[in-house]
Order: C-alpha cells, then structure tokens, then sequence
C-alpha cells in the first residue's frame, strides 16, 4: 500500500472512502475535489467533502479518521502525511431540490470511490451559481464540462426543475461549446 504522502487526490479519496466502508459507513465525495478531478486540477480544492449516504454517528466517523490516522480539527479531519483535509458535510445527498442515487464508481490501487457523475458535479456547481452567484463556481462547471462528457439536456431539466430555464438557456451555448472543446475567447 502507497504512503499517504505518495498518493493522489483521487488514491488519498479512495483510501479514505474504502476505509470508512470497511467500517459500515458509505460515503460519496461532492464538491470542490469532484471539480479537481474531472478538470485534471486546472481546479484545485483543498478538502474533501464526503456526503453520508446511510446513518452513522459524528462518533463512528472519527473513530474510523483516528483508526487510520487522522486527527480532528474544528470540523475537518487532517493526516500528518497530507495537505487535504477531510470533511463530512451534513446529508442527505442532493443538488438543489434533487436527490441524488446514482454515482461514479473509481477503483484505484487504494480503495474504491464513490462519486458525483461528470453531469452531477456541473449542476453542483451551477447551483451554487444560480442560487447564490458564485462566479467561480460557473467557472468550475465549464472547467468540468471540458473536461467530461456530461448530459446538456439533463442540466437543462434539472435547471428548470431549480426555477432557472431563463439562466439555464443564456448558458447553454457556453457548456455546449466547452464540451466540444472550443475556445471561447475568440
């Protein structure tokens, strides 16, 4: 087994993930470190936001951190051997009004991960923008959309189920030229 100073964002969120399972907790990474893998970390996150999927105690999550070597501080969960930090925002999983059931699955030399989808990690981020402005945030799911095939016309049913069609519609253009890959700055 690699070090945990040796391993990727990817192998070090595995790792965590693996070993949570293995003590009866499932989780599923959300947010910024989505972002950071699927754009090959043209964006970088610093932590790693794991959503519960079933129900166990703040207890049992740090019992399992400190079993393999994390310490608690404030809410995050830190390794000696890493910059990341880990952090169990509360559930359930969903994006705006939505749940979400089904993810990415990733095996790496250190575990297993679960994950947002390509398509799910841009309406995470596009519900940050829609609901609170976040521009970089907009930023993040063009960034994923380069990257990744997502689903246009999911993001367009999701969007209006969110009360957004209007704003979905004005960006609909942008994604779909940076899914095909074209440079918008001409």
């Amino acid at each position: 087994m690699k070090s945990v100073s040796e391993m990727s964002r990817i192998e070090f969120a595995a790792y965590v993930a693996t070993q949570l399972e293995q003590s009866g907790i499932a989780v599923v990474l959300s947010g910024g470190s989505c972002v950071s893998i699927y754009s090959s970390d043209k964006y970088v996150s610093m932590d790693l936001d794991f959503i519960e999927t079933g129900i166990s105690s703040r207890n049992a999550v740090a019992r399992c951190m400190r079993n393999i070597g994390f310490s608690e501080e404030n809410r995050y969960f830190k390794h000696p051997e890493s910059e990341l930090l880990v952090d169990f925002p509360p559930g359930p999983l969903g994006i705006g009004n939505e749940p979400i059931t089904d993810f990415n699955e990733v095996t790496t030399v250190t575990g297993t991960l679960r994950m947002l989808s390509p398509t799910d990690c841009v309406k995470d981020r596009l519900s940050w923008f829609y609901h609170t402005g976040d521009t970089e945030c907009l930023e993040q799911a063009f960034m994923v959309t380069l990257s990744n095939e997502i689903d246009i016309e999911e993001i367009k049913r999701w969007s209006a189920g969110e009360g957004k069609a209007k704003e979905f519609k004005s960006l609909k253009h942008q994604l779909t030229a940076y899914q095909k890959g074209s440079n918008l700055s001409q």
